[in-house]
């Protein structure tokens, strides 16, 4: 498991982690090999990636350029998209069954999380039917892509902050060709990460112990 840099709370399942920057390929090998090892100690990582492309199981690319940064299969459900600066990451390592969740439940957590998250910030957001993420209008502010391995859930959310939107032009995010939105877009500004992750878990772990 990736040490956290910084623990600020900790209730007992499932934990909160702030890591804040990760190279993405060693990310996701430490994150395979907890998934593997799963003791029941469930956990929520936070950080931010630089800049990456991936994709999901089925390996489908849908850039449109020269992407100018490596590209990554993995796990996950989903198509291509963008991780990097700025952009806040949710990875959720979850046992379902101990929550008696189902995935299309899990996914509507997931989303609802974004959702209220964004309520703080007065920005409503909104769920779009048949097309996983939280959107703004026609515009995507969170994506999301999960894996599910004998009831465990991973992989998880990618929240636009100050994100670089200038790099989604490079594919067609999600195989959707809808643009993508950040709070810092919005107008918003003096964003903090870490900041963010912290009110994020918290919206997170009240909804999972509600469910």
């Amino acid at each position: 498991m990736p040490k956290p840099i910084r623990q600020t709370f900790n209730p007992p399942s499932p934990s909160y982690h702030w890591l804040a920057r990760q190279e993405y390929s060693h990310f996701l090998t430490k994150m395979q090999q907890f998934v593997t090892d799963f003791s029941g100690d469930e956990a929520v990582w936070f950080c931010e990636h630089n800049h990456v492309f991936t994709t999901g199981k089925r390996g489908i690319n849908n850039s449109k350029a020269d992407l100018g940064a490596p590209f990554v299969q993995t796990e996950r459900g989903g198509e291509t998209t963008y991780h990097g600066l700025g952009q806040l990451m949710m990875y959720p390592i979850i046992d379902l069954k101990k929550h008696d969740l189902n995935v299309r439940d899990y996914v509507c957590l997931l989303e609802e999380s974004v959702i209220q998250l964004l309520k703080l910030y007065n920005i409503e957001a909104s769920r779009d039917c048949g097309l996983p993420g939280v959107w703004l209008n026609n515009e995507k502010i969170a994506a999301l892509g999960i894996r599910v391995s004998q009831g465990i859930a991973w992989h998880g959310m990618a929240l636009n902050v100050s994100t670089d939107l200038s790099w989604f032009d490079k594919i067609n995010p999600c195989g959707t060709s809808r643009k993508a939105m950040s709070l810092q877009q919005l107008g918003i500004q003096d964003l903090n990460l870490e900041t963010i992750s912290q009110q994020w878990f918290k919206i997170f772990f009240q909804l999972l112990t509600k469910s």
